[in-house]
């Protein structure tokens, strides 16, 4: 065969040559925090999308822990992306059936359960003549988990079983059971709130499962399994079940059924007269202090770690928690610089620590001195204040750092207008419930804010709570020491080079350049048209891709633009003339 003959003989080949390369659209609006939270999965980032999601995955917060659950409502009101990363210190614990000793109580997330599940012992299956309830642990770690009962119930049971009514009818032989011979291998499952804390009244019922099966092997009539130890384990928002074949409390009555399991061993269970129910207990938050404690430095670094991979997670705003004290705010924040200087794809949002504003005898002095300590940064953006809002969860007013809310205003930004336009002033910098700022600034407070590189957040007469200045915390004079250019080239950044992908192994040649020459340039101009930039030029050709960037098996492309700027000082000039002044003899002269 001839080399670029499709065929041996005469024939039509039809093929496809996609030329069709844009570069995309790339979201800009998602944050990420890490705090101390009551409930929820730990040291993993989770996506919350509304306060009430969030408040549903992480619980609401107790009157002395609100700050961290309120910063990251906050900037819900502006986002519907936020990943939240809930940090605990090793002394926090899930609660557990109080019937039996478990060998490790501290369950982190899903991914920690299905790492250390072996420890609770045998998980399913064997060929064991008693069954049992086995060791319940709550989904989660925190003192949150001890309000959770679990209750399991099989056909002898059914009858004066409390959560009955819960259920059309009473659990007895699965299809997959009768297939193979037995009987009687459904249970029926509920978990409660027993105290309260969770759903707000006690007693609530909050998941049930019904006609799971008793039998290892058990498959519901989708095809999936229907052991309990599966389902529980994948669905139930609550709880694990630990061990399902340790002593525990036995399952055994006079009126034992005989479950053949698919390998044709008798494997022999309880149908015992009452339903068997475990109370939860033993779970602690991040120590045995009540929750007000906050998370350490420490604590902070290891959860924002997760976010140092561009690979793994985007995110576009790394929020900083408000710490107690300077050198702990420095700490956290000079590490979240490094990473987004790494990532360069998101920016850094921080206020001061709490004493240098809460409460402060000279709340400008110490910001300017406490901030001072932050490393020099474009990808830093620093604001002034705390902000008082309403806790509704508790019927108090709480300050919490305005960091969160800087960054959802950014995020209001890039959703209504672009990431190019400025954040600050009347127009989209405005802070919504808000109830009072710990101090707003004056002029001259401003001025001095400004020049350190922190941006006011000042309450303006007549135009409310807004954002009053766009600056990075760069120190040298530069186009990226402004917030809209700085997060202009991160969306351009981010979107040509997710475009660059498609000229990844091809030929560093005339055509492969022309194509991305062709795919950058419209991009670009969109945002000339949007006013995001006032220039560009894109420089891909032989000038900058020589034998010797092509024998190195390298791409260059040159990307010049010019950036659009913000006003940040606006002169008015007034000129009063005699009445028989022609304005064209002053026009230029003042």
């Amino acid at each position: 065969m001839a080399v670029f003959s499709p065929s041996e003989s005469p024939a039509i080949t039809v093929k496809e040559i996609d030329l069709s390369g844009y570069v995309p659209n790339v979201q800009s609006t998602t944050g990420a925090f890490v705090g101390n939270f009551r409930w929820g999965p730990a040291k993993v980032a989770t996506l919350v999308d509304t306060e009430a999601t969030l408040a549903e995955k992480f619980g609401s917060p107790t009157l002395n822990g609100a700050v961290d659950f309120l910063s990251a409502a906050q900037f819900l009101r502006y986002s519907s992306a936020l990943y939240v990363v809930r940090e605990i210190a090793s002394t926090a614990k899930n609660a557990t059936s109080s019937t039996v000793a478990i060998d490790n109580t501290l369950v982190k997330n899903r991914e920690h359960f299905d790492e250390i599940k072996s420890l609770f012992g045998s998980d399913a299956g064997e060929d064991t003549p008693v069954h049992n309830v086995g060791a319940w642990i709550a989904k989660w770690p925190g003192s949150l988990g001890n309000s959770l009962k679990v209750s399991i119930c099989t056909n002898a049971g059914f009858a004066a079983w409390a959560y009955k009514g819960e259920f059309d009818v009473a659990p007895h032989t699965s299809a997959y059971a009768t297939n193979v011979g037995a009987s009687k291998d459904e249970c029926h499952v509920v978990v409660i709130d027993e105290d309260g804390l969770l759903s707000g009244t006690a007693g609530t019922v909050l998941e049930k499962f019904a006609f799971l099966s008793l039998a290892s092997d058990a498959k519901s009539p989708d095809g999936g399994s229907n052991y309990v130890y599966d389902v529980i384990n994948s669905s139930s928002n609550y709880v694990w079940l630990a061990q399902f074949n340790q002593d525990l409390t036995s399952i055994t009555n006079a009126g034992a059924a005989s479950i053949n399991a698919s390998t044709g061993v008798a494997l022999t269970y309880g149908d015992p007269s009452a339903a068997i129910s475990a109370s939860l207990t033993g779970g602690l938050d991040s120590s045995v202090s009540p929750y007000d404690e906050k998370i350490t430095a420490a604590e902070a670094g290891t959860g924002f770690d997760l976010f140092a991979d561009t690979d793994n997670i985007q995110v576009d705003f790394l929020i900083a928690p408000g710490m107690a004290n300077a050198a702990d705010q420095r700490t956290v924040v000079n590490d979240l610089s490094g990473i987004a200087a790494v990532r360069k794809d998101c920016v850094v949002v921080t206020s001061p620590d709490r004493a240098a504003v809460v409460n402060a005898a000279d709340p400008v002095t110490s910001t300017t001195t406490t901030t001072g300590g932050f490393t020099s940064s474009s990808y830093l953006i620093v604001d002034n204040n705390y902000l008082k809002v309403y806790d509704k969860y508790n019927d108090q007013y709480v300050f919490i750092p305005a960091a969160s809310t800087t960054a959802g205003v950014m995020a209001a930004t890039d959703a209504n207008a672009a990431p190019w336009y400025s954040p600050a002033g009347q127009r989209r910098g405005q802070y919504f419930g808000v109830t009072a700022l710990s101090y707003s600034p004056t002029k001259a407070q401003r001025d001095t804010l400004y020049k350190a590189g922190v941006n006011p957040v000042a309450n303006i007469p007549g135009q409310g709570i807004l954002l009053f200045g766009d600056k990075t915390f760069l120190d040298r004079p530069s186009a990226f020491d402004r917030i809209n250019v700085r997060r202009l080239f991160l969306v351009m950044e981010r979107a040509i080079a997710v475009a660059a992908r498609n000229v990844m192994f091809e030929f560093n040649d005339e055509f492969t350049r022309a194509e991305f020459v062709n795919i950058v340039e419209p991009f670009l101009r969109e945002i000339q048209g949007r006013r995001g930039i006032t220039d560009f030029k894109v420089i891909c050709d032989a000038t900058n891709n020589g034998a010797a960037v092509v024998d190195r098996n390298e791409f260059i492309a040159n990307i010049f633009v010019k950036p659009a700027r913000s006003i940040n000082y606006v002169t008015l000039n007034f000129v009063a003339v005699r009445t028989g002044v022609d304005f064209e003899e002053v026009v230029g002269t003042v």
